[in-house]
């Protein structure tokens, strides 16, 4: 089953685009929720949920 890319209209084609920072591009997100502040916020979707031991 092929699954949607988050960025464009297309299939997810692994290119890895969705893994970097909206604000340091170079960087990739390691969640540390600089994007997120009091004065505005981009839309976080969270499609998978992985617990420590189910890795």
């Amino acid at each position: 089953m092929f699954k949607l890319c988050v960025l464009e209209d297309r299939f997810c084609n692994n290119c890895g685009e969705c893994n970097y920072c909206d604000l340091k591009p170079t960087k990739i997100c390691d969640n540390c929720c600089e994007c997120i502040d009091e004065t505005g916020y981009r839309t976080l979707k969270i499609d998978k949920i992985v617990l420590e031991n189910e890795k």
